[in-house]
């Protein structure tokens, strides 16, 4: 991805929430389900269980909270009140292939949406604590979430086999 140190708002923003999705995505790219579901020390976190979770938070504040939508399968049918880390818990379980592509979809959306919108300034039709927000706040909260998730993939990542680093630019002819 070549950086555009002088782009808009919404350019610069989508911009860099998307070098933070690569980075966790490449985190987890090609591991066999164990890898994915190893855990480090006392934790519970895993890469499966990163990647399903940030599936559910793009589908959570893009699709039901900016847009007001409704929850896709799987997420649709869980009781999140009895199960609140069902999508951490279940992940170990899930193919990590179908996990990505998941995300992917996912991220996907979210990028439809956002480049649908009129304005930075377009408020969410919901949010969790009743008041709406812009999709600015969307945006750098995701960017937020996404990052720290991402650091947590590293870690993990460099247990798993040692690998460390970032993943090359997209434009990267070497």
């Amino acid at each position: 991805m070549a950086e555009d140190r002088d782009a808009d708002e919404r350019t610069t923003l989508t911009a860099m929430l998307d070098l933070q999705r690569s980075i966790l995505r490449w985190k987890a790219a090609g591991l066999t389900r164990a890898q994915a579901s190893t855990t480090l020390g006392p934790s519970s976190l895993h890469l499966a269980g990163l990647i399903k979770h940030m599936t559910l938070v793009e589908e959570g504040w893009f699709v039901t909270g900016f847009l007001g939508g409704e929850h896709s399968p799987p997420f649709d049918t869980v009781d999140w009140d009895a199960d609140p880390d069902w999508e951490f818990r279940t992940a170990a379980d899930d193919d990590l292939d179908d996990l990505l592509a998941a995300y992917d979809a996912a991220c996907d959306r979210s990028r439809e949406i956002v480049a649908a919108a009129e304005s930075l300034d377009d408020r969410s039709v919901r949010h969790r604590d009743g008041e709406p927000v812009n999709l600015r706040w969307v945006l750098v909260h995701m960017l937020e979430e996404t990052a720290r998730h991402a650091g947590h993939a590293d870690l993990l990542r460099e247990a798993i086999d040692g690998s460390v680093g970032d993943p090359p630019p997209a434009d990267d002819d070497s």
